[in-house]
């Protein structure tokens, strides 16, 4: 972990991008639709869509989470066919979560919802202002990268 600078300009601005940011995904998580998937399935749904099928371990900790905390949500969405579990080729004790087109299909519904929103919010901003977000968005990006 990265000790805080001790710049002044450099810690306001870390605290306004944060409060920023978690205002704004906080706001995007209240307009999802009712019987939405929880924002814990989402996130594996997500992981597995980008990164391919994988352990449990490995989304967990994408998320910072223990495997066990998540085995609940992995059931649930084995349970209801968003995803698919098998024995690793190489480990037969470990598994390997996969995620299903109904899977992807919900997690793209669930993306489209929220990004709908969003571009609403956006249509009061000049065009400026929003590729100024468009170019915040790809540093934010960066640094969660970093």
């Amino acid at each position: 972990m990265t000790t805080a600078p001790d710049q002044p300009d450099l810690l306001e601005a870390a605290t306004a991008i944060r409060q920023g940011t978690q205002r704004l995904a906080r706001r995007v998580r209240t307009v999802r639709s009712a019987g939405a998937l929880s924002t814990n399935k989402i996130s594996v749904l997500s992981h597995l869509a980008r990164l391919g099928p994988s352990t449990p371990g490995e989304v967990a900790a994408l998320d910072r989470q223990q495997p066990q905390s998540l085995t609940r949500v992995f059931a649930d969405l084995e349970r209801d066919g968003l995803v698919v579990r098998s024995a690793d080729a190489g480990d037969r004790r470990q598994s390997i979560i996969a995620i299903t087109d109904t899977g992807l299909r919900e997690l793209q519904r669930d993306v489209a919802e929220r990004d709908a929103w969003l571009a609403g919010a956006l249509v009061g901003l000049s065009e400026t202002e929003r590729q100024v977000l468009v170019l915040a968005a790809a540093l934010m990006e960066q640094i969660a990268d970093g």
